[in-house]
C-alpha cells in the first residue's frame, strides 16, 4: 500500500466546554441551547433568565440554538452495493482503490492509472457532516469516500467496459466547518435503482485505508426533476426509460425513507449541477 502524506488538521487548543465558567446570562442561555433544558436549571436562572428563555425578551439568539433547530437526523445506514472496491469481499472479488496512490482528490473525473476521463454532465457534490449528539456541530477532520456509476451506468473496475478504469471514486477529508467537495459528473440510472451515489464515512484521513475503518455507509438520492432534465441529453443511454419505470418508494434502499439522503440539487444540463447534502452521524 502507498504511504500517504496527511497533512495536519489545525485543531482547538483545548475543550471549550469549561469556557462558559462565569460568562454571565449570555454563555448561560447558549449552553442550554446546546444542550437538553433541565427544571432545576430553568429555575436558576431566575426570572429574568426564564423570560429570556420563554420570549426572548433580551433578544438572544445563539447560533447553537439556531443549529439546534435545524438539525438533521442520523443518516440512515445502506449497503455498499456489489461494486464498493473499498477492500470488501463484493462481486466474487476483493478490489481496493482505498489502496492507490493519489485516491485522496477531489476531482473523481480521470482514472489514475490510464488518465481516461469520465464523460457526463458536471457536478459538483459538496457534503457537510454533522454531530446530531452536539446540536449538529461540524466534524472536523473526518474522511469521506464516495464512489458512483457512469453515465451510461457503469462502474469502474468492475463493469466490462470500463474495468481498467478507476474514475468516480475518490476520498475528502472534512474541513473545520465539517465540509467537503468532489467534482465529479451526473451519474446514470442503470435498471432497478433509483439515481444514487454511494459514500462512507472514516473517522480520520489515515484511517480511510479499508472498509474495516468505516463507522457509516450510506447513499445520496438524486431527485427526479434533475435527473430528467440530464438523462435526456445525449450520452445517457437507457437512463431515461429506467428512470421512467421506477420509484423512490419502490426503490430496494430509498422505499424505507429518504429524507436524509435526498440531496439538494440546482443547476442546468448546460452549466453543471450541484448537490448537497447535510449528513448526520451519532458521534
Amino acid at each position: 500500500m502507498t504511504n500517504r502524506r496527511v497533512l495536519p488538521y489545525p485543531a482547538d487548543d483545548h475543550d471549550h466546554h469549561d469556557d462558559f465558567n462565569d460568562l454571565g446570562l449570555t454563555a448561560d442561555l447558549d449552553m442550554l441551547a446546546r444542550a437538553v433544558v433541565d427544571r432545576r436549571r430553568i429555575l436558576a436562572l431566575g426570572g429574568a433568565g426564564i423570560a429570556t428563555l420563554i420570549g426572548g425578551s433580551l433578544g438572544l439568539t445563539s447560533a447553537a440554538a439556531r443549529t439546534t433547530a435545524t438539525c438533521v437526523p442520523v443518516i440512515p445506514f445502506e449497503t455498499a452495493g456489489p461494486y464498493p472496491a473499498d477492500g470488501s469481499a463484493a462481486s466474487g472479488q476483493t478490489q481496493n482503490v482505498l489502496s492507490r496512490s493519489g485516491i485522496v482528490r477531489s476531482d473523481l473525473r480521470t482514472s489514475l492509472g490510464t488518465k481516461n476521463q469520465a464523460q457526463g454532465v458536471p457536478l459538483t457534490l459538496k457534503m457537510t457532516l454533522v454531530n446530531v449528539n452536539s446540536g449538529c456541530a461540524p466534524l472536523a477532520g473526518y474522511a469521506v469516500y464516495a464512489w458512483h456509476c457512469t453515465a451510461n451506468g457503469e462502474y469502474s473496475m468492475y463493469s466490462r467496459n470500463v474495468v481498467g478504469e478507476d474514475y468516480l471514486r475518490g476520498v475528502q477529508a472534512t474541513s473545520k466547518d465539517g465540509t467537503l467537495t468532489f467534482q465529479t459528473i451526473y451519474p446514470g440510472c442503470y435498471d432497478g435503482r433509483w439515481p444514487h451515489i454511494h459514500f462512507e464515512v472514516f473517522p480520520t484521513l489515515a484511517s480511510a485505508t479499508s472498509a474495516r475503518n468505516k463507522i457509516q455507509t450510506s447513499q445520496l438520492a438524486l431527485p427526479e426533476s434533475a435527473s430528467r432534465a440530464v438523462y435526456a441529453t445525449p450520452g445517457h443511454g437507457p437512463s431515461l426509460s429506467n428512470l421512467g419505470r421506477l420509484s423512490l418508494d419502490r426503490d430496494m434502499v430509498f422505499r424505507d425513507g429518504y429524507a436524509a439522503q435526498m440531496a439538494s440539487v440546482t443547476g442546468t444540463p448546460a452549466r453543471g449541477y450541484i448537490a448537497s447534502l447535510t449528513v448526520g452521524l451519532a458521534r
